[in-house]
């Protein structure tokens, strides 16, 4: 392996290291919520419309840091056509696997009434697709990692925390809290990580 490769490695652990507590926050605090939804017993439809808040704004979010991170760690210079896929996929489609499908999959595993999945870029393309493109531009004029970051693994949560409420009923058992923490944390920690650090560093080259 090359040296870049090698530090490009242990970037990425250091990264997925730093991550663990706040992620790890993150889903407890979302387990919080959830609690507090099914204690007052909150109609799926408000979930919707809280999943439909959130995930546009995690893609935007995430678009920022993918492109912003892309940009600061290539010192080649790329096509706009490359920094706009790499800002794209690393956004719309890893926010996708976060909030939709890992949720969807914990949904199905844990047997939950009203499992469902929901792709944002196709059931809402008109609203998701638009702010990705708008993320990337902001990356790529105003480069900036960190606040987004932030940001973006909070909202996340919550994303893939409404995507899971929709599919309870009126009640659950309490022991299945356990397993969905899990599930929580996943669907932030490889992912968003993934889109923020990896996926775009992967794609970085220097001279």
């Amino acid at each position: 392996m090359s040296k870049e490769g090698k530090e490009k490695l242990i970037e990425i652990a250091k990264e997925l290291k730093e991550h663990l507590p706040f992620t790890t926050l993150g889903a407890f605090t979302g387990i919080l919520v959830m609690a507090m939804i099914v204690f007052a017993e909150v109609p799926s439809e408000i979930s919707y419309k809280a999943f439909y808040t959130l995930h546009p704004i995690h893609v935007v979010l995430s678009a920022i840091v993918t492109t912003s991170m892309y940009k600061e760690h290539s010192l080649a210079k790329s096509s706009i056509l490359k920094i706009i896929l790499i800002g794209y996929i690393g956004s719309v489609g890893i926010a996708t696997l976060s909030d939709s499908i890992i949720p969807y999959m914990g949904e199905v595993l844990l047997c939950l009434p009203n499992p469902g999945i929901h792709i944002g870029f196709i059931e809402k393309w008109w609203l998701v697709n638009p702010l990705a493109f708008l993320g990337i531009a902001i990356g790529y004029l105003r480069p900036t990692t960190k606040f987004p970051h932030a940001g973006h693994v909070l909202i996340s949560t919550y994303a893939s925390l409404f995507h899971i409420t929709m599919a309870l009923g009126t009640t659950i058992d309490w022991i299945l809290f356990l397993p969905i923490f899990l599930f929580l944390f996943l669907a932030v920690w490889i992912p968003c990580c993934g889109s923020d650090i990896i996926f775009p560093l992967l794609f970085s080259r220097k001279d």
